[in-house]
């Protein structure tokens, strides 16, 4: 298991340092950032946060999964490689 998290259904106001405090009740953050449009520089409503180890990505799958972040309920998982773009 790789500590780099997938984070979905982010509520369009969630901001790096929301997701960073989410992530720390359950271990150490090393990187929060949600992703941006680059045009409009608004919110694409996901996310990635990098634990300390896997150990702790794996906590914070289990605890926080489900869990609410601004009002809405976000999914926690795993992150995967990027595609290659075509």
């Amino acid at each position: 298991m790789a500590n780099k998290l997938f984070v979905g259904s982010l509520a369009w106001s969630a901001t790096d340092d929301d997701l960073a405090n989410f992530f720390s009740g359950v271990g150490t953050v090393v990187s929060a950032k949600v992703i941006v449009d680059r045009d409009t520089n608004r919110s694409k409503g996901f996310g990635f946060v990098e634990m300390g180890n896997d150990e702790e990505a794996k906590a914070a799958i289990d605890k926080l999964n489900g869990q609410e972040l601004k009002g809405r309920p976000v999914s926690v998982s795993e992150a995967r490689p990027q595609a290659p773009r075509g």
